[in-house]
């Protein structure tokens, strides 16, 4: 008798460690450095989580999860969001993850974008909000009069940087954190240099994407700068390609030819046929060119144009002829490329 209650215990002692190894052992079945549980929101519940993990096949007992999660009140508390499941993770670790809301947030990495619909795309691709939301915000002047900004100047508040955020962050949360970095950005020291240029922060940034557009040559930034800044001064139009580029919708022209000019004649973006700056920037410009603009250095150059060498660099002139022998250099240089 003694025997088979010592076996008993043996056995139950043996399916209790068995046990506990299920619940607090690795559970996962992936071989990658960790997997991510997407519960969106209005499926926040029990059947759908289950459905998730048995279709995706992260854990090796959902039974056995299911099981544990329903004792621990998971369902009950369960949140919407992207929860993170780390390689040898056990179910227990898992479970309290769920239950506690520890959500894995989301890197926003912004570089160089274009356009609204480039930014609402990006937003799309990493957030549980699709891109039709984010860009409905973004031509929402009503949405946008909180931040101070317009449809035409809401690119002002998206900065090249990483930003984190949850998954199931909404549109107007994702804006609200960018538009931190702005704030941050535009100290007074700035403000002050921006308006003894006599532009407002919002037309310093639209100056800079056009400088941002012009040259990826840090060094001369601020010569371009100083180019468009004395154009601004003597009421000339600004004449510059990207502007028209931005207008054409087509980022790859080498060549802007008169047929560009004309065609977007009524867009307020083609600084050929408009004087003044853009109603909004053409790209996302770094800080450093920002601040390349609000340290613009003085010069009289009224013109440039690239160099007939290729290496990135540009020539500059302070009258009509001068600029004139510059152009025709690299047109030529244009020709013998063969490039239209």
């Amino acid at each position: 008798m003694k025997k088979f209650i010592g076996y008993s215990l043996l056995v139950l002692l043996l399916f209790a460690l068995f046990f506990a190894w299920k619940i607090v052992g690795s559970a996962t079945t992936f071989n990658d450095s960790k997997k991510y549980l997407y519960i969106h929101t209005g499926a926040a519940n029990e059947k759908a989580v289950m459905q998730t993990l048995h279709d995706s096949g992260y854990v090796k007992s959902p039974g056995l999860f299911n099981w544990l999660a329903t004792r621990l009140d998971v369902w009950e508390k369960l949140r919407p969001g992207r929860y993170e499941i780390a390689k040898g993770s056990s179910l227990l670790t898992l479970v309290r993850k769920l239950r506690n809301g520890s959500q894995s947030p989301v890197n926003l990495t912004i570089t160089k974008l274009r356009t609204r619909k480039d930014f609402a795309a990006l937003v799309g691709r990493k957030f549980e909000t699709d891109s039709a939301m984010m860009l409905h915000f973004l031509l929402s002047n009503d949405s946008l009069k909180q931040f101070e900004l317009d449809t035409n100047t809401v690119m002002t508040a998206v900065f090249p940087n990483t930003y984190s955020l949850l998954w199931n962050s909404e549109p107007q949360k994702i804006f609200r954190k960018l538009n931190e970095q702005r704030k941050k950005f535009w100290t007074a020291e700035r403000k002050q240099k921006a308006a003894a240029l006599g532009l407002t922060a919002e037309q310093v940034h639209t100056l800079a994407s056009i400088v941002e557009e012009e040259t990826i040559k840090h060094d001369e930034k601020p010569v371009i700068a100083s180019v468009y800044l004395n154009r601004l001064k003597k009421n000339m139009n600004l004449g510059a390609d990207p502007t028209v580029k931005f207008a054409v919708g087509d980022f790859s022209l080498k060549r802007i030819l008169f047929g560009h000019i004309n065609s977007t004649a009524s867009s307020p973006y083609n600084t050929y046929r408009n004087k003044g700056l853009p109603p909004g920037p053409i790209c996302t410009p770094s800080e450093k060119t920002i601040d390349a603009v609000l340290n613009a250095a003085q010069t009289d150059y009224l013109f440039f144009c690239a160099k007939p060498n290729g290496n990135g660099y540009h020539a500059f002139a302070s009258n009509d002829i001068e600029h004139a022998k510059n152009a025709k250099a690299y047109q030529q240089w244009l020709d013998s490329l063969n490039i239209r």
